[in-house]
């Protein structure tokens, strides 16, 4: 029985294929994936669309384009207009996926109907302020069309070099923590009794992340010279941490060594970015649709 367990499951994946419409095969290449012509063109739609959604909640809270009735109803059906094209590409979304339900709750999927809802909120007497950063949230979707812009590679090496430095970052910003504390709690006990701003030591460690970060707000200062020597070496402790991050990142970045992705996305569990000559996904295991091919 074993043995004929392999056979079983092609024979499974035969009658999928066979069931499933070749249009929802080609609805899928061109929103998905970004390898062929009609892909990319989708994609530029897309963001063309992300942008001027971005470009008309901005403009709605300018005082000329809101008291000016005439621009906020056209700002209005702008907006209405977009809202039912990301509702398209939502329905749409789900009818070409493998599993609805997984893209459905996943973390674009989840983004994708947040974009759609804020202004049929409205027809509940939602004021559309109210709503702003709902429909701002769309701007997030700008990162899934930076795979148009062959991108998907370096985005896959930065995230790659990030998690391989995950507790050397862990470990910086501890010590971060530390120093601030150290740092907050001596000039709380060195200014507290002649200066009123360092009433407390968080006030003080507030002044030491602004201070080590080289924000500088000047809003909380020492008076005294003690004070004035703790702060200037704060400063140069600060300029000295700022590039620690970085270093661990492109030291990461350099010593990784990443295959050459394209943007194909697995109907299955929706994982973007495959080698060109991968017929299964490395993340579920399942078929891939095909090859892309991105001179068609």
């Amino acid at each position: 029985m074993p043995a004929k367990r392999p056979k079983t499951r092609k024979k499974q994946e035969a009658s999928k294929r066979s069931t499933r419409a070749s249009w929802r095969d080609r609805l899928y290449h061109i929103i998905f994936e970004a390898d062929t012509r009609s892909g990319q063109i989708f994609d530029i739609i897309l963001l063309v669309a992300i942008l001027l959604s971005i470009t008309t909640i901005s403009l709605e809270t300018v005082e000329y384009f809101e008291k000016n009735d005439s621009w906020r109803l056209a700002l209005t059906r702008v907006e209405w207009v977009l809202t039912i094209l990301f509702t398209a590409e939502y329905v749409a979304r789900l009818i070409c996926v493998e599993k609805p339900l997984r893209y459905a709750f996943s973390f674009f999927g989840i983004i994708d109907l947040i974009a759609c809802l804020p202004m049929y909120l409205t027809l509940f007497s939602l004021q559309p302020q109210s709503l702003m950063i709902f429909r701002a949230v769309r701007l997030l979707r700008v990162f899934r069309v930076l795979k148009m812009m062959r991108m998907l590679k370096e985005a896959h090496t930065l995230r790659e070099a990030v998690w391989r430095a995950r507790d050397k970052i862990l470990v910086f910003i501890a010590s971060v923590l530390v120093a601030v504390t150290i740092s907050g709690t001596l000039m709380y006990q060195i200014e507290h009794s002649v200066n009123k701003e360092f009433s407390s030591i968080p006030a003080g460690m507030y002044w030491a992340i602004v201070t080590i970060t080289t924000v500088g707000y000047g809003d909380i200062k020492p008076i005294t010279a003690l004070g004035q020597f703790l702060s200037s070496v704060v400063i140069l402790l600060g300029y000295s941490l700022i590039i620690v991050p970085s270093s661990f990142v492109i030291a990461e970045i350099a010593d990784g060594r990443n295959r050459d992705l394209n943007a194909r996305a697995c109907p299955h569990c929706l994982r973007e970015g495959h080698s060109s000559d991968a017929a299964f996904c490395d993340m579920c295991g399942e078929r891939l649709l095909g090859e892309s091919n991105p001179s068609h």
